[in-house]
């Protein structure tokens, strides 16, 4: 006869391998969903540990890869290494992770980018200031620097 502790460290196997098919998962995200499942500690903490055994679970490849899913959005860097912290990823790990990634990174070149897509989708094309209020505002919720949306909104 099988042991309960078993069947419950499968059940939780089961349920981290859906969560990985869908996409890369931090450690702390695995760790709440198992949580809120009602797993235990021990068989989250050996789960987790036979995960990152086999490197399935990674903070250090879950930051990069989400670094660069996000620039490609593209987001800001600010926006970026905050939703990496909710996600649990060490500060230092952030700030190491966002140096490596975004070496050939240009923050300005990212919000022409995004200020041409919505400046085409702009309602109110009569409205020139309120549109560059709008814009600014939006530019800062995507987690660009404020500089750098200054000039990239007084130079329209």
């Amino acid at each position: 006869m099988a042991s309960p502790f078993k069947d419950e460290f499968a059940q939780a196997k089961s349920v981290v391998l859906r969560l990985l098919k869908i996409r890369n998962r931090s450690e702390k995200e695995i760790r709440d969903h198992l949580a809120r499942k009602r797993f235990s500690k021990e068989t989250i903490a050996r789960t987790l540990q036979d995960f990152k055994a086999v490197s399935w679970v990674n903070d250090r490849q879950f930051a990069r890869d989400w670094i660069g899913w996000r620039l490609k959005k593209p987001l800001g860097l600010r926006r970026i290494a905050f939703e990496l912290k909710a996600k649990g990823i060490d500060q230092d790990l952030i700030q190491e992770e966002l140096k490596r990634s975004t070496q050939d990174y240009e923050e300005e070149k990212s919000i022409q980018e995004v200020a041409q897509r919505y400046l085409l989708k702009a309602k109110e094309k009569s409205d020139r200031l309120k549109i560059k209020r709008r814009l600014f505002e939006y530019l800062a919720r995507r987690g660009f620097t404020i500089e750098s949306i200054q000039k990239t909104v007084d130079s329209l």
